[in-house]
């Protein structure tokens, strides 16, 4: 029996969608966005809202990613 293997995010280039055009965006962020985000931000030494969307929080997530070395 053959599975298919999913793809590696990186193999997948431009079918990311940008989170402003998630259907969910406008929803609050996940559990573990905030969680991440928190990482993140005292690693930063910034401080986040705590109300984000999903898309705003992912859209933070990439912004402290490359602010940290963390990134891509």
């Amino acid at each position: 029996m053959t599975t298919k293997r999913q793809p590696h995010a990186a193999e997948t280039g431009n079918m990311i969608k940008d989170p402003k055009d998630w259907k969910t965006g406008d929803e609050p962020m996940t559990g573990a966005q905030r969680s991440y985000l928190g990482t993140l931000a005292q690693e930063a030494g910034e401080e986040v809202p705590p109300d984000l969307s999903k898309a705003e929080a992912a859209e933070k997530i990439e912004e402290l990613q490359e602010q940290t070395g963390r990134g891509k």
